[in-house]
């Protein structure tokens, strides 16, 4: 069961790095977004992951029968999930640009609070996060063909 288990927190992580990549590339798309559906510039949106607990029943019926005085193993990760992707609520900068149709009446425009630096950044470190998790996918089903192989007696 143990395979199944490293191939389940790998595909989790896959899953929540992908959307993490989506939400940065909407960013990066909306840079210079200054009119949305809600009337003000677009606004930066983050991921927000949590861990996956393995709370299975025995170790918790183990520690109710003995009151926690027995020695059992902690609960483990199971993996990672998306719990929500927020607005980042950072004002964007002002920009005087008088010509521009979303001009105050002072002639600035509120731009997006996206800083296209921090994105790539962002996106580059979602990137090795996705390539960890099929580095781990990888490891895991080669030592699983290893130990069949072991099994055949080669």
């Amino acid at each position: 069961m143990a395979f199944f288990n490293t191939m389940n927190i790998a595909a989790s992580g896959l899953t929540a790095q992908r959307l993490r990549m989506d939400t940065i590339a909407e960013n990066i798309a909306n840079v210079n977004t200054t009119r949305t559906a809600n009337g003000g510039p677009y606004m930066r949106k983050t991921v927000l992951f949590e861990e996956i607990r393995d709370d299975n029943l025995f170790t918790q019926s183990f520690n109710n029968i003995f009151g926690g005085r027995a020695s059992v193993p902690a609960p483990q990760g199971m993996g990672v999930r998306v719990t929500g992707i927020v607005e980042d609520a950072t004002p964007g900068l002002l920009t005087y640009d008088p010509t521009h149709p979303d001009a105050d009446e002072y002639g600035y425009v509120r731009m997006p609070n996206v800083n296209i630096v921090t994105e790539m950044v962002n996106m580059i470190a979602a990137s090795r996060s996705y390539e960890a998790n099929i580095t781990a996918m990888t490891a895991a089903r080669t030592l699983t063909n290893r130990t069949l192989e072991i099994g055949q007696g080669r």
